[in-house]
């Protein structure tokens, strides 16, 4: 299964927004070795700096980088997620007993 990393690149200058991706097994997300190796076989050397957010540093001290965040891991799979305004607005607008005419 494919696994495209959408992740930011930090510059100095500025951030570009970039992509990777990662072969894995159906129903896993990508591990830190998997970004590690992703972002090796693109030219950067990392080291994971914060677990939780998914920021790596530069190994090398010459790198034109500050920083790369990793924004969303996307597997393919849909995802629901409910609209609490959609919902709320739905409620107002809607009778709450519905009766027949």
């Amino acid at each position: 299964m494919e696994c495209i990393v959408h992740f930011d690149v930090v510059h100095k200058d500025g951030t570009k927004e970039l992509r990777g991706l990662i072969f894995i097994d159906p129903g896993k997300l990508p591990d830190e070795s998997d970004l590690l190796q992703m972002f090796e076989d693109m030219g950067y050397h990392l080291r994971l700096e914060d677990r939780e957010n998914l920021i790596f540093k530069p190994t090398q001290a010459s790198a034109d980088y500050e920083e790369i965040r990793v924004r969303h891991l996307d597997t393919g799979e849909t995802t629901y997620k409910e609209d609490g305004e959609l919902k709320s607005l739905l409620n107002h607008l809607l009778p709450r007993n519905s009766r027949p005419l």
